[in-house]
Protein backbone atom coordinates (compact mmCIF):
# COMPACT_ATOMS: atom_id res chain seq x y z
CA UNK A 1 0.00 0.00 0.00
CA UNK A 2 1.30 3.25 -0.96
CA UNK A 3 0.93 5.38 2.34
CA UNK A 4 -1.93 5.43 4.83
CA UNK A 5 -5.67 5.72 3.90
CA UNK A 6 -7.06 9.20 3.98
CA UNK A 7 -9.26 9.94 6.95
CA UNK A 8 -12.23 12.69 6.71
CA UNK A 9 -14.24 14.17 9.30
CA UNK A 10 -17.53 15.14 7.61
CA UNK A 11 -19.77 17.37 8.96
CA UNK A 12 -23.33 15.97 7.73
CA UNK A 13 -25.93 14.77 9.62
CA UNK A 14 -24.40 13.51 12.22
CA UNK A 15 -22.31 11.15 10.36
CA UNK A 16 -19.63 10.60 13.77
CA UNK A 17 -22.38 9.41 15.52
CA UNK A 18 -23.93 6.82 13.51
CA UNK A 19 -20.56 6.41 11.04
CA UNK A 20 -17.14 7.38 11.81
CA UNK A 21 -13.65 7.27 10.13
CA UNK A 22 -11.67 4.39 11.03
CA UNK A 23 -9.03 2.53 9.70
CA UNK A 24 -8.12 -0.99 9.06
CA UNK A 25 -6.07 -2.08 12.19
CA UNK A 26 -8.75 -0.31 14.24
CA UNK A 27 -11.48 -1.90 12.96
CA UNK A 28 -10.03 -5.17 12.53
CA UNK A 29 -9.04 -4.90 16.22
CA UNK A 30 -12.40 -4.10 17.65
CA UNK A 31 -13.87 -7.10 16.02
CA UNK A 32 -11.40 -9.39 17.50
CA UNK A 33 -11.57 -7.72 20.62
CA UNK A 34 -15.10 -9.01 21.46
CA UNK A 35 -14.19 -12.50 21.69
CA UNK A 36 -11.03 -11.66 24.00
CA UNK A 37 -13.34 -10.43 26.60
CA UNK A 38 -15.80 -13.31 27.10
CA UNK A 39 -13.19 -16.02 26.82
CA UNK A 40 -13.03 -15.94 30.39
CA UNK A 41 -16.10 -16.35 31.13
CA UNK A 42 -16.99 -19.31 28.17
CA UNK A 43 -13.99 -21.27 30.07
CA UNK A 44 -16.11 -21.17 32.71
CA UNK A 45 -19.18 -22.32 31.02
CA UNK A 46 -17.04 -25.00 29.50
CA UNK A 47 -16.20 -26.55 32.76
CA UNK A 48 -19.22 -26.26 34.68
CA UNK A 49 -20.85 -28.23 31.52
CA UNK A 50 -17.41 -30.98 31.16
CA UNK A 51 -18.07 -31.45 35.42
CA UNK A 52 -21.63 -31.45 36.04
CA UNK A 53 -23.64 -32.28 32.20
CA UNK A 54 -27.11 -31.72 31.53
CA UNK A 55 -27.52 -30.05 35.41
CA UNK A 56 -25.49 -27.46 34.23
CA UNK A 57 -27.05 -27.34 31.10
CA UNK A 58 -30.43 -26.72 32.63
CA UNK A 59 -28.90 -24.23 35.04
CA UNK A 60 -27.05 -22.20 32.51
CA UNK A 61 -30.38 -22.19 30.54
CA UNK A 62 -32.41 -20.51 33.77
CA UNK A 63 -29.21 -18.02 34.50
CA UNK A 64 -28.88 -16.56 30.91
CA UNK A 65 -32.33 -17.64 28.97
CA UNK A 66 -34.67 -17.34 31.74
CA UNK A 67 -36.13 -20.84 31.39
CA UNK A 68 -36.72 -23.55 33.32
CA UNK A 69 -36.80 -26.59 30.79
CA UNK A 70 -38.12 -30.31 31.65
CA UNK A 71 -36.44 -31.89 29.27
CA UNK A 72 -33.28 -30.43 26.75
CA UNK A 73 -34.65 -32.82 23.73
CA UNK A 74 -37.15 -30.96 21.56
CA UNK A 75 -39.82 -33.98 21.03
CA UNK A 76 -40.21 -34.86 17.25
CA UNK A 77 -44.24 -34.14 17.07
CA UNK A 78 -43.28 -31.06 18.09
CA UNK A 79 -41.64 -30.17 14.81
CA UNK A 80 -44.84 -31.45 12.82
CA UNK A 81 -47.16 -29.24 15.02
CA UNK A 82 -44.90 -26.21 14.31
CA UNK A 83 -46.31 -26.51 10.13
CA UNK A 84 -49.78 -25.17 12.12
CA UNK A 85 -47.94 -22.26 13.31
CA UNK A 86 -46.41 -21.05 10.47
CA UNK A 87 -47.09 -18.99 7.19
CA UNK A 88 -47.93 -21.49 4.74
CA UNK A 89 -46.04 -19.03 1.81
CA UNK A 90 -43.40 -18.96 4.37
CA UNK A 91 -42.83 -23.04 4.22
CA UNK A 92 -42.58 -22.95 0.63
CA UNK A 93 -39.93 -19.99 0.76
CA UNK A 94 -37.96 -22.69 2.82
CA UNK A 95 -38.47 -25.21 0.50
CA UNK A 96 -37.68 -23.19 -2.48
CA UNK A 97 -34.31 -21.63 -0.28
CA UNK A 98 -33.83 -25.74 0.24
CA UNK A 99 -33.81 -26.59 -2.95
CA UNK A 100 -31.37 -23.94 -4.38
CA UNK A 101 -29.02 -24.34 -1.06
CA UNK A 102 -29.19 -28.33 -2.22
CA UNK A 103 -28.06 -27.38 -5.62
CA UNK A 104 -25.16 -25.06 -5.02
CA UNK A 105 -24.02 -27.63 -2.81
CA UNK A 106 -24.56 -30.31 -5.11
CA UNK A 107 -22.04 -29.28 -7.12
CA UNK A 108 -19.24 -29.68 -4.33
CA UNK A 109 -19.50 -32.89 -3.73
CA UNK A 110 -16.41 -35.14 -4.59
CA UNK A 111 -15.94 -38.45 -6.13
CA UNK A 112 -16.30 -41.27 -2.67
CA UNK A 113 -13.73 -42.58 -4.80
CA UNK A 114 -11.13 -41.75 -7.77
CA UNK A 115 -7.95 -43.72 -9.13
CA UNK A 116 -5.23 -42.90 -11.90
CA UNK A 117 -2.27 -44.77 -12.89
CA UNK A 118 -0.03 -42.07 -12.89
CA UNK A 119 2.73 -44.39 -14.53
CA UNK A 120 2.54 -47.92 -15.63
CA UNK A 121 2.12 -49.92 -11.94
CA UNK A 122 1.26 -47.02 -9.82
CA UNK A 123 -2.02 -46.39 -9.52
CA UNK A 124 -2.74 -43.29 -6.90
CA UNK A 125 -6.20 -41.83 -5.59
CA UNK A 126 -8.29 -40.36 -3.27
CA UNK A 127 -11.21 -41.83 -0.64
CA UNK A 128 -13.85 -39.92 0.43
CA UNK A 129 -16.07 -40.21 3.38
CA UNK A 130 -18.28 -38.63 5.41
CA UNK A 131 -18.14 -37.88 9.30
CA UNK A 132 -20.85 -39.70 11.07
CA UNK A 133 -22.14 -37.15 13.43
CA UNK A 134 -22.02 -33.64 13.61
CA UNK A 135 -23.32 -30.19 15.65
CA UNK A 136 -25.01 -27.77 13.97
CA UNK A 137 -25.76 -24.61 16.60
CA UNK A 138 -28.69 -22.66 15.25
CA UNK A 139 -28.79 -18.98 16.68
CA UNK A 140 -31.90 -17.98 18.29
CA UNK A 141 -32.99 -15.45 20.97
CA UNK A 142 -33.13 -11.91 19.10
CA UNK A 143 -34.23 -13.47 16.07
CA UNK A 144 -35.03 -16.87 14.71
CA UNK A 145 -33.17 -18.78 11.86
CA UNK A 146 -34.25 -20.97 9.90
CA UNK A 147 -32.07 -19.87 7.20
CA UNK A 148 -29.24 -21.36 9.47
CA UNK A 149 -30.48 -24.46 9.91
CA UNK A 150 -30.75 -24.89 6.06
CA UNK A 151 -27.10 -23.52 5.77
CA UNK A 152 -25.46 -26.15 8.34
CA UNK A 153 -27.29 -29.10 7.48
CA UNK A 154 -28.01 -29.42 3.95
CA UNK A 155 -24.22 -29.37 3.12
CA UNK A 156 -24.02 -32.12 5.69
CA UNK A 157 -26.53 -34.33 4.00
CA UNK A 158 -25.11 -33.66 0.44
CA UNK A 159 -22.05 -35.15 1.93
CA UNK A 160 -23.44 -38.06 3.38
CA UNK A 161 -22.82 -37.86 6.92
CA UNK A 162 -25.32 -40.10 9.31
CA UNK A 163 -26.59 -37.81 12.29
CA UNK A 164 -27.17 -34.35 12.48
CA UNK A 165 -28.32 -32.44 15.78
CA UNK A 166 -29.25 -29.37 16.18
CA UNK A 167 -28.91 -27.06 19.46
CA UNK A 168 -30.95 -23.66 19.80
CA UNK A 169 -31.62 -21.26 22.61
CA UNK A 170 -34.73 -20.94 23.93
CA UNK A 171 -37.95 -19.98 23.02
CA UNK A 172 -37.31 -22.20 20.02
CA UNK A 173 -39.07 -20.70 16.96
CA UNK A 174 -41.40 -23.00 14.89
CA UNK A 175 -39.56 -21.49 11.90
CA UNK A 176 -36.79 -23.24 13.06
CA UNK A 177 -38.93 -26.34 13.68
CA UNK A 178 -40.14 -26.34 10.18
CA UNK A 179 -36.88 -25.73 8.45
CA UNK A 180 -35.21 -28.69 10.47
CA UNK A 181 -38.22 -31.22 9.68
CA UNK A 182 -36.87 -29.91 5.92
CA UNK A 183 -33.63 -29.93 6.45
CA UNK A 184 -33.66 -33.96 7.65
CA UNK A 185 -32.37 -33.23 11.01
CA UNK A 186 -32.09 -36.19 13.66
CA UNK A 187 -32.29 -34.61 16.74
CA UNK A 188 -32.75 -30.72 18.47
CA UNK A 189 -32.06 -29.87 22.08
CA UNK A 190 -33.48 -26.52 23.54
CA UNK A 191 -30.03 -24.99 24.67
CA UNK A 192 -27.59 -22.34 23.35
CA UNK A 193 -24.95 -20.45 23.80
CA UNK A 194 -21.37 -21.44 25.09
CA UNK A 195 -23.07 -24.20 27.05
CA UNK A 196 -24.48 -25.76 23.56
CA UNK A 197 -21.09 -25.90 21.82
CA UNK A 198 -19.75 -27.32 25.16
CA UNK A 199 -22.53 -30.15 25.52
CA UNK A 200 -22.37 -30.95 21.82
CA UNK A 201 -17.97 -31.03 21.92
CA UNK A 202 -17.56 -32.75 25.39
CA UNK A 203 -21.25 -35.10 25.70
CA UNK A 204 -23.94 -34.96 28.25
CA UNK A 205 -26.33 -37.40 29.32
CA UNK A 206 -28.74 -36.09 26.85
CA UNK A 207 -26.57 -34.59 24.32
CA UNK A 208 -24.28 -37.25 22.36
CA UNK A 209 -20.87 -35.97 21.78
CA UNK A 210 -20.39 -35.17 17.96
CA UNK A 211 -17.42 -35.18 15.65
CA UNK A 212 -17.34 -31.60 14.11
CA UNK A 213 -19.79 -28.31 14.90
CA UNK A 214 -20.53 -25.85 12.54
CA UNK A 215 -22.50 -23.00 12.66
CA UNK A 216 -22.38 -19.24 13.58
CA UNK A 217 -23.22 -17.35 16.95
CA UNK A 218 -22.73 -14.43 19.33
CA UNK A 219 -18.91 -13.74 20.59
CA UNK A 220 -19.64 -16.61 23.20
CA UNK A 221 -20.33 -19.03 21.24
CA UNK A 222 -17.63 -18.33 18.72
CA UNK A 223 -15.19 -17.95 21.76
CA UNK A 224 -16.34 -21.41 22.62
CA UNK A 225 -15.67 -22.87 19.24
CA UNK A 226 -12.37 -21.71 19.59
CA UNK A 227 -11.63 -23.05 23.22
CA UNK A 228 -13.16 -26.23 22.43
CA UNK A 229 -10.87 -27.30 19.36
CA UNK A 230 -8.91 -29.16 21.15
CA UNK A 231 -12.20 -31.74 21.94
CA UNK A 232 -13.93 -31.73 19.17
CA UNK A 233 -13.01 -30.18 15.59
CA UNK A 234 -15.26 -27.05 14.77
CA UNK A 235 -15.52 -25.03 11.37
CA UNK A 236 -14.11 -21.91 12.28
CA UNK A 237 -14.47 -18.23 14.35
CA UNK A 238 -17.95 -17.64 12.63
CA UNK A 239 -20.14 -14.20 14.47
CA UNK A 240 -20.91 -11.68 15.04
CA UNK A 241 -21.97 -10.36 11.46
CA UNK A 242 -19.89 -8.33 9.64
CA UNK A 243 -19.70 -6.69 6.06
CA UNK A 244 -16.98 -4.34 3.93
CA UNK A 245 -18.29 -2.29 1.39
CA UNK A 246 -15.86 -1.50 -1.49
CA UNK A 247 -17.64 1.02 -3.51
CA UNK A 248 -16.62 4.45 -5.96
CA UNK A 249 -18.94 7.78 -7.44
CA UNK A 250 -21.39 4.83 -9.10
CA UNK A 251 -22.68 3.27 -6.24
CA UNK A 252 -26.05 4.04 -4.68
CA UNK A 253 -25.46 5.96 -1.36
CA UNK A 254 -29.28 4.02 -0.18
CA UNK A 255 -28.03 0.62 -1.38
CA UNK A 256 -25.51 0.72 1.07
CA UNK A 257 -26.66 2.14 3.67
CA UNK A 258 -29.52 -0.54 3.30
CA UNK A 259 -26.40 -3.13 3.42
CA UNK A 260 -25.02 -1.66 6.14
CA UNK A 261 -28.19 -1.86 7.98
CA UNK A 262 -28.90 -5.30 7.29
CA UNK A 263 -25.66 -6.16 9.16
CA UNK A 264 -26.55 -4.18 12.30
CA UNK A 265 -29.84 -5.70 12.96
CA UNK A 266 -28.24 -9.29 13.47
CA UNK A 267 -26.36 -8.44 16.72
CA UNK A 268 -25.28 -5.23 19.07
CA UNK A 269 -21.65 -6.69 17.96
CA UNK A 270 -22.33 -6.76 14.12
CA UNK A 271 -20.09 -4.53 12.29
CA UNK A 272 -19.79 -2.69 8.93
CA UNK A 273 -16.94 -0.71 7.27
CA UNK A 274 -16.97 1.13 3.43
CA UNK A 275 -14.22 1.46 1.99
CA UNK A 276 -14.13 4.12 -0.83
CA UNK A 277 -12.00 6.70 -3.04
CA UNK A 278 -15.18 8.66 -2.99
CA UNK A 279 -14.75 11.52 -0.24
CA UNK A 280 -18.45 12.57 -0.02
CA UNK A 281 -19.91 9.02 -0.30
CA UNK A 282 -19.69 8.59 3.57
CA UNK A 283 -21.90 11.56 4.07
CA UNK A 284 -24.69 10.33 2.00
CA UNK A 285 -24.29 6.73 3.24
CA UNK A 286 -25.07 8.54 6.67
CA UNK A 287 -27.82 10.37 5.89
CA UNK A 288 -29.34 7.59 4.20
CA UNK A 289 -28.89 5.33 7.29
CA UNK A 290 -30.33 8.12 9.23
CA UNK A 291 -33.63 7.83 7.80
CA UNK A 292 -33.68 4.41 7.38
CA UNK A 293 -33.13 3.72 11.14
CA UNK A 294 -36.18 5.54 12.35
CA UNK A 295 -38.37 3.05 10.68
CA UNK A 296 -36.61 -0.24 11.43
CA UNK A 297 -38.40 -2.86 13.75
CA UNK A 298 -34.59 -3.41 15.34
CA UNK A 299 -33.24 0.41 15.89
CA UNK A 300 -32.47 -0.84 19.31
CA UNK A 301 -29.99 -3.35 18.16
CA UNK A 302 -28.99 -1.51 15.19
CA UNK A 303 -28.11 1.99 17.46
CA UNK A 304 -25.85 -0.51 19.57
CA UNK A 305 -24.23 -2.09 16.66
CA UNK A 306 -23.44 1.54 14.95
CA UNK A 307 -20.76 2.53 16.94
CA UNK A 308 -18.45 -0.60 15.08
CA UNK A 309 -19.58 0.90 11.53
CA UNK A 310 -17.11 2.93 10.06
CA UNK A 311 -15.68 3.83 6.71
CA UNK A 312 -12.21 4.92 4.86
CA UNK A 313 -11.28 7.15 2.67
CA UNK A 314 -8.43 5.89 -0.27
CA UNK A 315 -6.52 7.18 -3.40
CA UNK A 316 -7.33 4.19 -5.49
CA UNK A 317 -9.88 0.86 -5.67
CA UNK A 318 -6.29 -1.15 -5.47
CA UNK A 319 -5.88 0.49 -2.08
CA UNK A 320 -9.16 -0.18 -1.44
CA UNK A 321 -8.86 -4.39 -2.07
CA UNK A 322 -5.36 -4.02 -0.44
CA UNK A 323 -7.14 -2.45 2.95
CA UNK A 324 -10.15 -5.31 2.26
CA UNK A 325 -7.96 -7.90 2.29
CA UNK A 326 -6.13 -6.79 5.52
CA UNK A 327 -9.28 -6.62 6.63
CA UNK A 328 -10.48 -10.13 4.96
CA UNK A 329 -14.10 -9.29 5.97
CA UNK A 330 -16.65 -12.16 6.31
CA UNK A 331 -19.05 -10.38 3.57
CA UNK A 332 -17.70 -8.20 0.83
CA UNK A 333 -19.93 -5.70 -1.18
CA UNK A 334 -18.37 -4.72 -4.70
CA UNK A 335 -20.16 -1.31 -5.49
CA UNK A 336 -17.91 -0.20 -8.51
CA UNK A 337 -18.44 0.67 -12.01
CA UNK A 338 -15.95 -1.71 -13.00
CA UNK A 339 -16.43 -4.35 -9.90
CA UNK A 340 -15.08 -8.00 -11.71
CA UNK A 341 -11.77 -6.01 -12.26
CA UNK A 342 -12.08 -5.58 -8.25
CA UNK A 343 -13.36 -8.83 -8.08
CA UNK A 344 -9.78 -10.04 -9.69
CA UNK A 345 -7.69 -8.66 -7.31
CA UNK A 346 -9.49 -9.71 -3.90
CA UNK A 347 -7.60 -12.59 -2.31
CA UNK A 348 -9.76 -12.55 1.01
CA UNK A 349 -12.89 -12.72 2.07
CA UNK A 350 -15.81 -14.96 2.97
CA UNK A 351 -18.25 -14.38 0.24
CA UNK A 352 -18.28 -11.35 -2.29
CA UNK A 353 -21.52 -9.95 -3.65
CA UNK A 354 -20.71 -8.36 -7.39
CA UNK A 355 -22.53 -5.40 -8.18
CA UNK A 356 -25.20 -2.90 -6.75
CA UNK A 357 -28.14 -5.50 -7.13
CA UNK A 358 -26.88 -8.45 -4.99
CA UNK A 359 -27.59 -7.66 -1.71
CA UNK A 360 -25.87 -9.99 0.93
CA UNK A 361 -29.58 -10.85 1.78
CA UNK A 362 -29.80 -13.03 -0.87
CA UNK A 363 -26.90 -14.77 0.21
CA UNK A 364 -28.19 -14.97 3.70
CA UNK A 365 -31.29 -16.82 2.19
CA UNK A 366 -32.27 -17.95 -1.62
CA UNK A 367 -28.95 -17.77 -4.37
CA UNK A 368 -27.72 -20.88 -2.81
CA UNK A 369 -24.39 -20.24 -1.38
CA UNK A 370 -23.75 -20.58 2.32
CA UNK A 371 -23.97 -18.02 4.23
CA UNK A 372 -22.04 -19.78 7.13
CA UNK A 373 -18.77 -17.45 6.80
CA UNK A 374 -15.69 -16.90 8.84
CA UNK A 375 -15.24 -13.94 10.65
CA UNK A 376 -12.61 -11.59 12.44
CA UNK A 377 -9.84 -11.56 9.82
CA UNK A 378 -10.43 -15.61 9.48
CA UNK A 379 -10.98 -15.37 5.94
CA UNK A 380 -7.05 -14.84 5.45
CA UNK A 381 -6.95 -18.65 5.87
CA UNK A 382 -10.47 -20.20 6.23
CA UNK A 383 -13.41 -20.47 4.15
CA UNK A 384 -16.80 -20.65 3.88
CA UNK A 385 -19.16 -23.46 4.50
CA UNK A 386 -19.42 -26.29 2.08
CA UNK A 387 -19.42 -30.09 1.80
CA UNK A 388 -15.81 -30.47 2.14
CA UNK A 389 -16.77 -29.54 5.95
CA UNK A 390 -18.16 -32.48 6.52
CA UNK A 391 -16.32 -35.34 5.01
CA UNK A 392 -12.54 -36.33 5.32
CA UNK A 393 -10.14 -37.57 2.79
CA UNK A 394 -7.80 -40.75 2.39
CA UNK A 395 -5.23 -40.84 -0.24
CA UNK A 396 -4.88 -44.90 -2.06
CA UNK A 397 -1.90 -46.00 -3.51
CA UNK A 398 -1.92 -49.64 -4.72
CA UNK A 399 1.84 -50.61 -6.84
CA UNK A 400 2.37 -53.48 -9.00
CA UNK A 401 6.01 -55.17 -8.78
CA UNK A 402 6.65 -53.30 -12.03
CA UNK A 403 6.03 -49.95 -10.04
CA UNK A 404 7.62 -50.76 -7.24
CA UNK A 405 10.65 -51.17 -9.62
CA UNK A 406 10.12 -47.97 -11.04
CA UNK A 407 10.34 -46.05 -7.51
CA UNK A 408 12.37 -48.44 -5.33
CA UNK A 409 15.35 -46.83 -5.79
CA UNK A 410 14.45 -43.36 -5.22
CA UNK A 411 13.04 -44.70 -2.21
CA UNK A 412 15.68 -46.93 -0.64
CA UNK A 413 18.16 -43.79 -1.66
CA UNK A 414 16.03 -41.26 -0.04
CA UNK A 415 15.03 -43.82 3.42
CA UNK A 416 18.79 -45.16 3.63
CA UNK A 417 20.03 -40.86 3.64
CA UNK A 418 17.57 -40.23 6.88
CA UNK A 419 18.87 -43.33 8.95
CA UNK A 420 15.91 -45.67 8.17
CA UNK A 421 17.64 -48.46 7.20
CA UNK A 422 14.18 -50.31 8.12
CA UNK A 423 12.31 -48.16 5.44
CA UNK A 424 14.50 -49.02 3.07
CA UNK A 425 14.55 -52.99 3.71
CA UNK A 426 10.59 -52.98 3.47
CA UNK A 427 11.17 -52.05 -0.22
CA UNK A 428 14.27 -54.00 -1.08
CA UNK A 429 12.73 -57.27 0.68
CA UNK A 430 9.72 -56.45 -1.71
CA UNK A 431 12.19 -56.58 -4.80
CA UNK A 432 14.40 -59.40 -4.04
CA UNK A 433 11.34 -61.92 -3.02
CA UNK A 434 11.28 -64.52 -5.43
CA UNK A 435 14.17 -63.81 -7.76
CA UNK A 436 16.24 -61.04 -8.99
CA UNK A 437 14.70 -57.62 -9.73
CA UNK A 438 13.18 -57.02 -12.79
CA UNK A 439 15.03 -54.72 -15.31
CA UNK A 440 13.18 -52.04 -16.86
CA UNK A 441 14.39 -51.00 -20.71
Amino acid sequence: MNGSPILLNLTRAQPEAMFAPTTADQWTASRKKSLEEVEKAVSTIIAEVRAHGDSALLELTRRFDHTDLGDLAIPKDTWKEAYHLVDGRIVGALKKAHDRILAFHELQKQKDLWLTELEPGIILGMKTTPLSRIGAYIPGGRASYPSTVLMCTVPARVAGVNRICCCTPPPVSPLTLVAMDIAGVDEAYCVGGAQAIAAMALGTESIKAVEKIVGPGNAYVTAAKVLLRGSVETDFPAGPSEIAIIADNTADPEFIAADILAQCEHDPDAGAVLITDDAVLPGKVADSMAAMLEGSKRKEIISRSLPRAGYIIVRDLREAVTISDQIAPEHLSVQVKDPLSVLSSVRNAGSVFIGPYTPVSCGDYASGTNHVLPTAGYAKTFSGLSVAHFVKTSTVQMISREGLEAIGDITEDLASSEGLDCHARSVRIRREKNGDKIHLN
